[in-house]
């Protein structure tokens, strides 16, 4: 059974799902990351002095895990009941605070997509750019508040290793504010804990403690109500939830 913490993700826009990902998941996608990143030196290009991966996209093409590991309960009856039976998996990040790069990211929110074309004339996207070879836009708010992205925490997440800090309330729209900064909450978290979070919400995050020897290894994935999008536009990826 799920556990949710006080935080509600209609309400506040992220509630932290307990234990939502066993224990041997988790470490059948340390390993499977471990084996893509190796196995893909010039496609990862986000590594440390010492060659560990801080960042890394296209997962759904590179890391089979990424695409099953939702799709059992508790995650599946989650991501239907926020999302309907029609929703997909539409993007999958990597990301890692080593203890030798540590970093920081300011206050931001997730507005831009993965697409197939993104030259499609259309008023619901802009400012088209190319990541990793995929092409991106900015999306709307309408397209932005059908999607939920759901964090796999890979380690246990303290003060020490540079943990999100999101802004309840603030996922309401592009501009909204919700709470404002001095309200803003840091997200600690066991390893199989899972952060559901929407697109809008403002957050971000402070470096690792200087001397620390913790890792902070997410996996980030994107989800959307469905496979549409406006004007002929088209996902880059969708994988059908079960």
């Amino acid at each position: 059974m799920v556990d949710l913490n006080d935080w509600h993700l209609e309400r506040d826009g992220f509630c932290l799902l307990k234990r939502a990902v066993s224990a041997e998941s988790i470490a059948s996608l340390l390993e499977a990351c471990s084996r893509a990143f190796d196995g893909d030196p010039q496609g990862v290009r986000a590594r440390s002095s010492r060659g560990h991966v801080y960042a890394a996209r296209n997962l759904i093409e590179s890391i089979a895990e990424a695409t099953t590991v939702w799709q059992s309960d508790p995650l599946l009856s989650f991501l239907r009941e926020q999302l309907g039976a029609e929703f997909g998996l539409v993007r999958a990040l990597f990301f890692d605070k080593p203890p030798d790069r540590t970093w920081a990211l300011a206050w931001h929110k997730d507005t831009s997509i993965a697409v197939k074309d993104n030259s499609i004339a259309s008023t619901s996207f802009s400012r088209p750019t190319t990541k990793a070879g995929v092409p991106h836009v900015i999306a709307c708010d309408d397209v932005l508040k059908q999607m939920l992205t759901l964090r796999i925490h890979l380690d246990e997440v303290t003060e020490e290793n540079g943990p999100l800090r999101v802004i309840p309330g603030s996922h309401r729209s592009s501009d909204g504010e919700g709470v404002g900064i001095d309200g803003a909450v840091d997200i600690h978290a066991a390893p199989g804990d899972v952060l559901a979070m929407r697109p809008l919400i403002s957050h971000s995050s402070g470096p690792s403690k200087p001397g620390t020897t913790r890792h902070r290894r997410i996996l980030h994935l994107e989800f959307a109500a469905s496979a549409r999008l406006p004007d002929g536009v088209q996902w880059h990826d969708f994988v059908r939830g079960g």
